[in-house]
């Protein structure tokens, strides 16, 4: 285990946290992956939660998990105020998802990834786990292109102005969610594309930084909030523009986001006001999908494939992981 360096922050966050999170996000994916194709979305989801619970304990940091997939009274799952580390070393923010696309898991389909954001203390937005409606586009383009108030023809419309091209080659990546039926149909209106994905939204908004590897030109929409947060500081490290605003649409959710420091229900969320500071991202794949392979499972080792962010730096690490297999029995 890497030790804590004080004098090796770079921007904040400890430099040498960048493997150390890569590990963390690793043994969370090959817990989730040994129960891939079962059917069983709750049980992959906890193996994946204890696995990085483990492993986020042996870090030198003090930390607090201010987006994750519950909160107090909802463990054993990571949990919003969940205090993590075992001290000593930089104060931190996380925002963790262990296992993002459960039913992809649980299926055996593309896509599934464990995933988490490591910033200084205050640099990610703390909200409760509920919906957030946003909006993404990838790096190049002026600052506001694009409005979370806009029409969906206003956005796409400017975005192809942008580009130089007819709305018809504009590609959205939109959940399939019934919640999504009228935005759809106003997307298509346009004559733009729609790419539908049924889960997986942390990276149908990081594929909007490369349309010309992806296809993908916008993301649009309403997801989870901590896969907002997190898509967010990737942003932060590879460029782009992200709105969000939580969807607190009752009176217990308005309450608990005033509790934790949530004044304006309402507030749009500029992509720095979602993450800002030194950030770094880590996501490892559980399942093969675009972004990222799935954990490999070979006599006496495991292949995993990782990619990392950090914002201070802008740099994008891609890690091939080769574990001893005995290493994970027991």
């Amino acid at each position: 285990m890497t030790e804590a360096n004080p004098e090796a922050a770079q921007g904040g966050v400890v430099r040498t946290l960048t493997l150390e999170l890569a590990r963390v996000t690793e043994r969370a994916a090959i817990a989730a992956a040994r129960l891939r194709g079962q059917g069983n979305e709750k049980e992959a989801d906890q193996a994946a939660v204890d696995a990085m619970r483990r492993e986020l304990n042996l870090l030198p940091v003090d930390g607090t998990v201010v987006i994750g997939e519950g909160e107090r009274d909802e463990a054993p799952m990571l949990y919003i105020g969940e205090r993590i580390g075992r001290g000593g070393g930089a104060e931190v923010d996380l925002a963790v998802d262990p296992l993002e696309g459960t039913t992809l898991c649980a299926k055996d389909m593309p896509g599934a990834i464990s995933v988490m954001a490591m910033a200084e203390r205050g640099s990610l937005l703390a909200a409760p786990d509920v919906y957030m409606q946003k909006i993404a586009i990838g790096p190049g383009y002026p600052p506001g292109l694009v409005d979370l108030d806009a029409s969906p023809a206003d956005n796409i419309a400017a975005l192809a102005r942008a580009k130089g091209v007819h709305p018809s080659q504009i590609t959205a990546i939109i959940l399939d969610r019934p919640r999504h039926m009228n935005l759809v149909s106003a997307v298509r209106a346009t004559g733009a594309g729609i790419r539908l994905i049924s889960d997986g939204d942390i990276a149908g908004i990081i594929f909007t930084t490369s349309p010309e590897e992806t296809g993908v030109d916008i993301y649009l929409g309403t997801g989870a909030a901590p896969e907002g947060v997190i898509a967010a500081g990737a942003l932060r490290c590879i460029g782009g523009q992200m709105q969000g605003r939580l969807i607190l649409d009752s009176a217990d959710k308005r309450e608990r986001a005033a509790r934790m420091g949530i004044a304006d229900p309402n507030r749009k969320y500029e992509l720095t006001d979602l993450a800002r500071g030194d950030v770094i991202v880590a996501a490892t794949g559980v399942t093969d999908g675009a972004l990222l392979k799935g954990v490999r499972f070979k006599p006496g080792v495991i292949e995993t494939e990782t990619v990392v962010y950090r914002s201070s730096t802008g740099t994008v690490r891609r890690i091939l992981g080769e574990h001893r297999a005995q290493r994970f029995e027991g």
